[in-house]
């Protein structure tokens, strides 16, 4: 006779284990960055599929494999609809390449080699200083030229996250009496196509480093935009393209210190005509946080920018104090809806 036990789920919820889950949650980041690296969503785009034949696509080992896709099942990305046999869920299809807003980018920048600056953190708590350097000798943006590869993933990524608001900004903000708008520190330009398709009078320049530029150009031209947008190569610490009547920053002030973003918002200052508006497209943390999703990210992004960039995430306050330092005065902040992040609009004073 065949001793039979009884499976009885496990409903425990206590301190300890939601503890536990909260020190292990690397687990996670680490199997949706190898699943995005091998393409598993792209392999089930079209329905579920066994194990044999994504083992098979991915040339891994079957049974590793396995314990990969289940722990990603488990976390809600994959489903198991029959034993051994994986399908994507609503979590899951975000990691398709061939996704409007893709994550795929996203899950190779964030949960990749990348984030070893992460492994000092304590460095930058003691110090107050960026981990990124001392982990990889150089400063993040003296490190994407020389890694043209990781570059591509970043740019990438950036590119990703700002797709998912860049409908968003020219639908909270009225960009109609503009003539001119710079980007700057634009990326690849997607926020600016947006704006420029939204408001068919306006012309726009993207002003980026070298590096990124030559990709920018790209994207434009392939959006039928270069007739209205110009690429300017340059760095915002030493000027901005001049005469326009709109300056929009969309997540660079986060990039860097007090000091550092008073010297760019200068600049835009300086270069803009004297009835200008300076945008700056960015989280705006509370000034005290709760356990919501929002908090949770807005947060989890401040520390990012310690770490990484020694930059940091802001208060409506600090933005108030930030552009007084740069002699403009916030005029207002429009939220962009289904989005996180806000436009801080600023005027010369």
């Amino acid at each position: 006779m065949t001793a039979t036990t009884t499976s009885t789920p496990q409903t425990d919820t206590s301190p300890r284990l939601q503890l536990f889950q909260l020190l292990t949650g690397h687990y996670v980041s680490h199997a949706l960055y190898v699943a995005a690296k091998l393409g598993i969503a792209d392999l089930l785009a079209d329905g579920p599929r066994p194990l044999a034949e994504l083992a098979q696509a991915t040339k891994t080992h079957g049974p590793s494999l396995h314990r990969l896709l289940r722990l990603l099942a488990s976390s809600g990305v994959l489903v198991e609809a029959d034993a051994g046999t994986f399908a994507l869920t609503p979590i899951g299809e975000c990691l398709r390449s061939d996704v409007e807003g893709s994550s795929r980018a996203v899950a190779l920048l964030f949960a990749g080699p990348l984030m070893r600056a992460w492994t000092e953190l304590l460095f930058s708590v003691q110090t107050g200083e960026a981990a990124f350097e001392r982990v990889f000798g150089v400063k993040p943006f003296e490190y994407m030229p020389q890694h043209p590869d990781e570059a591509v993933i970043f740019n990438e990524a950036m590119t990703a996250v700002s797709a998912h608001t860049a409908k968003g900004v020219p639908a909270a903000y009225d960009f109609s009496e503009f003539r001119t708008v710079v980007d700057a520190g634009g990326g690849h330009g997607v926020l600016l196509a947006a704006i420029l398709k939204a408001n068919p009078n306006a012309k726009g320049i993207l002003f980026e480093l070298p590096h990124v530029a030559d990709g920018a150009r790209k994207n434009l031209a392939a959006l039928g935009l270069s007739e209205r947008c110009d690429v300017v190569a340059g760095d915002f610490f030493e000027s901005v393209p001049a005469g326009a009547d709109v300056y929009i920053l969309k997540s660079v002030i986060h990039d860097w210190n007090h000091e550092q973003s008073v010297t760019i918002l200068q600049n835009c200052r300086r270069a803009m005509r004297p009835s200008g508006r300076l945008l700056l497209v960015e989280l705006v943390l509370p000034s005290r946080v709760d356990q919501s999703l929002r908090n949770q990210i807005g947060t989890g992004s401040d520390i990012n920018m310690l770490v990484n960039a020694g930059g940091r995430e802001r208060t409506d306050s600090d933005f108030a104090e930030l552009f007084a330092a740069a002699r403009f005065k916030l005029t207002r902040i429009v939220p962009v809806e289904g989005s996180l992040v806000s436009v801080l609009e600023g005027v010369p004073v």
